[in-house]
């Protein structure tokens, strides 16, 4: 009884399988309508791309309106004139080796010009005064790039663009170890002293 059961199943099963059409393709069943939330994909990018141009552009802000806290300011040069910079230095501490042992004692007086010689000169300008920038491109220092150009004033940035050269800042510590008083200046070796000259430049009609 329980085999004739049996068979009737699977007679039964193998039956309607036979006669059941495949399904190949799943039909819509009710209303479709269209996807119209934007692919979280894009959207991801898209506010990537769009953070990166406002970061980039406050980094360029920040960058080309940069100056350092420590930045000299001179005046602008009333007269041509040269002077000479002697660049002794006296030791305020104990110089010493490795082991402690002191090389040259507090009070030391020395010339370091003595013992080398400086291969660049330095030229300094006011880049916020358009009158110093001009000069400093019909200065024969403007393609001499052992010179090197300092800003008193303005801002490196835009005119590394509009030189096409390294600018750096001048500082006070440079400023002081070259008595560096006005601008614009150059300051060279020349024997054992540091030669400065400052330039007037004649106010334009």
């Amino acid at each position: 009884m329980k085999y004739n059961l049996l068979s009737f199943y699977i007679f039964t099963f193998l039956a309607i399988a036979v006669k059941a059409p495949a399904i190949t393709e799943l039909e819509p069943a009710g209303a479709v309508y269209p996807v119209v939330e934007p692919d979280v994909r894009i959207e991801i990018k898209q506010e990537a791309v769009s953070k990166w141009k406002q970061q980039k552009s406050d980094y360029l802000e920040k960058l080309y309106a940069y100056q350092p806290t420590n930045l000299q300011l001179l005046p602008k040069a009333r007269q041509d004139r040269s002077f000479s910079v002697d660049m002794t230095y006296t030791l305020d501490r104990d110089l010493a080796d490795k082991d402690g042992k002191v090389l040259y004692p507090k009070g030391y007086t020395f010339n370091p010009l003595d013992y080398m010689t400086l291969t660049i000169g330095l030229v300094v300008i006011d880049g916020a005064d358009p009158a110093q920038v001009k000069w400093f491109k019909a200065s024969p220092y403007s393609s001499n790039h052992k010179m090197k150009l300092m800003l008193s004033g303005g801002y490196a940035r835009s005119l590394i663009s509009e030189l096409n050269r390294a600018v750096f800042y001048l500082d006070q510590e440079v400023s002081d170890r070259f008595q560096l008083a006005a601008v614009p200046c150059v300051a060279v070796q020349k024997d054992k002293h540091i030669q400065v000259r400052e330039f007037l430049i004649q106010e334009e009609n």
